[in-house]
């Protein structure tokens, strides 16, 4: 993994500064700015040629900065945090921007949003109409309750970090299981991300998306600044990882080149 053999997309990173307004009571709060110029030498320094901003919920749907990035930066793209009450004009101009999908940023929320709801089937269903996807962060056990609803609204899905599987059940649970079904209907992906926040029995889990999944339907991200646990983690553990996760270089080629390529730059 010293040199990559192909351009390599990371999906999932964030950039922020210390003067963005936050939400109340955020789930972190960053004392330093990761900024782009940060973003864009770390993806120097590891060979990595583009990346997809991945919106984080303590800067609720402050999206200026990341728009700001993907503005000066062509070789990167972004989702968004959005009340479903946004109008089409304004998803059409942040899609020419750069922004390729709708970050849904539900966990440790004790009651979803009703996505049966008018307010949320319409803009899902605008969404769909802009090939945009819904970008989920949800724990997994929780899947089964939220999948039927996005699936049935035509938009593409993409699960952050495996899907967060559920740790007394693993690959057995009804969260694991209710991903791997929508993974096989055709219109949802998975991020291999964010191991060093799922703990050990993530490579299991990674392995087993890759055997059930195959490549085509999943894509690797190194999560970036590592928020939290920025002095444990670096991003060469996150390429040594995924190399020891998929060992073989043309699956690895797959996940990391040929299907985010297709999901978030074609």
């Amino acid at each position: 993994m010293d040199a990559w053999d192909t351009p390599v997309v990371d999906c999932h990173v964030h950039v922020f500064t210390t003067d963005m307004p936050l939400v109340a009571n955020p789930r972190h709060r960053p004392s330093y700015s990761f900024t782009g110029e940060d973003l864009i030498a770390v993806l120097d320094a590891h060979g990595v040629s583009m990346a997809v901003l991945a919106a984080a919920s303590p800067w609720g749907d402050f999206n200026d900065y990341a728009i700001a990035c993907l503005r000066r930066y062509p070789r990167l793209r972004g989702t968004v945090i959005l009340p479903p009450t946004t109008e089409r004009i304004v998803l059409d101009e942040m899609k020419r921007e750069g922004v390729v999908g709708v970050r849904l940023p539900f966990i440790n929320m004790k009651e979803l949003p009703d996505l049966t709801a008018f307010e949320y089937r319409r803009f899902l269903r605008r969404l769909a109409d802009l090939d945009m996807h819904v970008h989920a962060h949800i724990e997994g056990e929780k899947l089964p309750q939220l999948l039927p609803a996005l699936e049935a609204s035509g938009v593409k899905i993409v699960l952050d970090h495996m899907g967060r599987p559920d740790p007394r059940t693993g690959v057995d649970g009804e969260g694991f299981k209710a991903m791997l079904r929508a993974i096989e209907r055709g219109r949802t992906w998975v991020k291999l991300s964010a191991a060093y926040r799922l703990g050990p029995a993530a490579v299991g889990w990674a392995r087993e998306l890759v055997s059930q999944a195959g490549p085509d339907r999943l894509v690797w991200a190194s999560d970036c600044p590592f928020v939290g646990e920025e002095k444990n983690v670096t991003y060469r553990q996150t390429i040594e990882w995924l190399a020891t996760c998929v060992p073989d270089t043309a699956v690895r080629r797959k996940i990391v080149c040929d299907t985010p390529l297709r999901l978030y730059f074609s």
